[in-house]
């Protein structure tokens, strides 16, 4: 059974609003190397839930280390099927060890703890863990205090700015053949550009289809500098005029609210 596009598209969205929100924690620490993203940051993402999964995805994405929490059998069982976590375990002891070691590393991992996330948020208060970061809405919620009091930062989700543009783009055929291709021009383009964020996008780019898993297998969706993604549209346009990609390609461009489809089709009498 296919994936409904819509849905595909909707959790890629959030993923990107939520790693935005990622990279600027990452961005305001002048000391931190880019390449590594959150590398060696731990981020605490509460409970494995919908937007839970979108966290760890988006975390994954930039480099953190992550803990979250769910008592949910199922929840569990999507999230090791859909590869958002690495590990699943039943005590935070267990969940320590495998996170300090990869924070020691700077290296990316996910890791659950099989229990409710109030008892798990309670024994890490208890036990003096501290997240360097925190899910969207921790500012507003008591059982964060603690950890907010001792310097973790509440990460905040982040809309595509002034200059930015969202992208997503998708083949009508052979997705497996054509979107690596189309994933080359689009790097090309970001690489060109001047942003400041420009080593976010290239990220993005070389791991979101990893870490999204089944929710990237037909299309594709990056936030960048607006002039490479009108870079990205001219060049697959030039490509497929020139018979190089012969299947068709639809590219939506969305800025500051407003959305605009390129559908471009092969010439006809394409071999």
């Amino acid at each position: 059974m296919s994936i409904d596009s819509n849905l595909s598209r909707s959790f890629a969205a959030t993923v990107d609003w939520l790693h935005a929100g990622l990279i600027r924690a990452a961005a305001s620490d002048p000391a931190a190397d880019r390449e590594r993203g959150l590398g060696g940051r731990f981020f605490y993402a509460g409970e494995l839930d919908g937007l839970g999964s979108a966290l760890v995805v988006a975390a994954n994405i930039a480099g953190a280390a992550t803990l979250t929490a769910s008592a949910n059998i199922e929840t569990q069982k999507q999230a090791i099927r859909d590869g958002v976590i690495d590990f699943l375990v039943t005590t935070l002891d267990e969940a320590l060890r495998i996170l300090k070691n990869e924070l020691r590393k700077g290296e990316t991992v996910a890791v659950c703890v099989s229990r409710a996330p109030d008892e798990i948020e309670r024994e890490m208060a208890e036990r003096g863990v501290l997240p360097d970061l925190l899910p969207p809405g921790a500012l507003d919620a008591e059982k964060y205090g603690p950890f907010l009091d001792e310097g973790a930062r509440q990460i905040d989700p982040a809309m595509a700015k002034k200059g930015e543009t969202v992208l997503t783009w998708s083949v009508a055929d052979a997705p497996a053949r054509w979107l690596p291709r189309l994933d080359a021009l689009a790097g090309e383009c970001v690489g060109c550009s001047k942003g400041p964020e420009t080593w976010a996008a290239l990220r993005w780019l070389r791991l979101s289809p990893r870490y999204l898993g089944r929710f990237a297998r037909g299309e594709r969706l990056l936030r960048c500098q607006t002039s490479a993604a009108e870079c990205f549209v001219e060049r697959v346009r030039r490509q497929i005029e020139d018979r190089e990609i012969s299947v068709p390609v639809e590219i939506w461009l969305s800025s500051c609210g407003d959305s605009k489809l390129h559908r471009l089709v092969p010439p006809a009498g394409l071999p």
